[in-house]
């Protein structure tokens, strides 16, 4: 059975200028979810995501172990919700 959620996430840490986002589009492909990832003002990096639960924990263990070599993340805040938004695909904002 497929449990559909929404999983936001602030990743905190040296994940600005490093291709971050875009290895995060990657990682979302791979783990067959959508949604958007952006930069924050603060220097962080927000990603909404959603799709089957199981495959968003998968998603949320690379972006914890930082799926560009040049950045380097410290911190991964992380709420899910039964909020969905219906992304239709996943993308960079700004």
């Amino acid at each position: 059975m497929i449990f559909m959620k929404h999983l936001s996430i602030h990743v905190y840490g040296l994940v600005q200028g490093v291709g971050f986002r875009y290895s995060v589009v990657q990682v979302a492909a791979d783990s067959e979810v959508t949604g958007t990832v952006e930069n924050e003002m603060d220097g962080s990096v927000k990603i909404e995501a959603e799709g089957d639960e199981m495959k968003l924990y998968s998603f949320l263990q690379k972006i914890r172990q930082s799926p560009s070599p040049f950045a380097k993340v410290k911190t991964v805040d992380y709420d899910f919700s039964d909020n969905l938004k219906n992304y239709q695909k996943f993308t960079v904002i700004g």
